[in-house]
């Protein structure tokens, strides 16, 4: 067994199964995570999120997948009776995007289901996460990176109901410099990073995302008032995390206590998660509960 700070990962991602009292996390593992070959993902198991098993093989590439490089951000739904995995990739010649694979069950192999990656073709994008609105449609969110753009955005995209496909064009839902906390990074550029969205007591949807500040890497909330996926969305004024640590995701723990799972930053090359317990507040806004485990 490996305690949380000896496992590299950036990008966690956790899957509760109360059946089993195991939690599934998820996360960019590759040891070549910014440059050169890639080798897939892994996942690894626990029952306290400190201690855990594996690494054990989540997508391994066959000889002739599209990418080799650059594989981050998988993140493991439950939808329509299989799991689906929302995973960025990139390659030589081709606009990193997000693709879409399917497994069985969390803890067996993944492969790819949509043709590729379901984010525009032409657009440098990544971090795309799946929610479904009230009347059932699927739609992805995710980042138009600032790599391409400069000022990087948050967009959605509704996709077919097998998740095979994307169905018209994207909707802009916000940009990385209408939130006054975010500073430009050290490109000079501003950044969009980890979506994450759910939906409160009083019917907002709320979404909790990253960029750079003042004290570097920081967890931000947005929300939409109306509850649409599409807007428009404001932004909270207090960050939820100020620095040293982003890409937020939400879930339960296996006694139902609200978690968020992030990676702390300034660690590099040797990233690791960091799990706060967390509340909805009575005006309906995610705050910090405690220490991070």
């Amino acid at each position: 067994m490996k305690n949380t700070q000896e496992i590299f990962i950036r990008d966690p991602y956790i899957v509760t199964n109360r059946d089993k009292g195991l939690y599934y996390m998820f996360g960019s593992t590759d040891p070549n995570v910014w440059q050169g070959r890639c080798e897939g993902f892994d996942y690894y198991t626990s029952r306290n999120l400190r201690e855990w098993d594996g690494p054990f093989p989540a997508f391994k590439p066959e000889e002739f997948f599209w990418s080799h490089e650059n594989f981050w951000a998988p993140e493991v739904h439950f939808y329509q009776g299989r799991w689906h995995m929302f995973a960025s990739f990139k390659a030589p010649g081709v606009a990193r995007g997000t693709q879409i694979l399917v497994s069985d069950a969390p803890d067996k192999p993944f492969t790819p289901w949509s043709d590729g990656p379901v984010t525009p073709s032409k657009d440098e994008c990544l971090d795309g996460t799946l929610f479904v609105d009230e009347q059932g449609k699927p739609w992805m969110v995710y980042c138009h990176e600032w790599t391409q753009i400069k000022n990087g955005t948050m967009c959605a995209i509704e996709l077919s109901q097998d998740l095979r496909t994307a169905l018209g064009k994207p909707v802009l839902l916000f940009d990385a410099a209408s939130c006054s906390q975010v500073k430009r990074n050290p490109e000079e550029n501003y950044v969009t990073d980890g979506p994450c969205l759910r939906r409160n007591r009083k019917g907002e949807l709320l979404m909790l995302w990253s960029s750079y500040g003042q004290q570097g890497y920081f967890v931000a909330t947005a929300r939409a008032p109306g509850g649409q996926v599409t807007g428009p969305w404001v932004h909270d004024s207090e960050l939820l995390v100020s620095h040293d640590a982003g890409h937020p995701m939400l879930f339960e723990s296996l006694d139902g206590q609200l978690m968020m799972a992030l990676h702390q930053n300034s660690a590099q090359p040797h990233d690791y998660a960091l799990f706060y317990p967390v509340e909805e507040d009575g005006k309906g806004k995610i705050r910090l509960k405690g220490k991070a485990l």
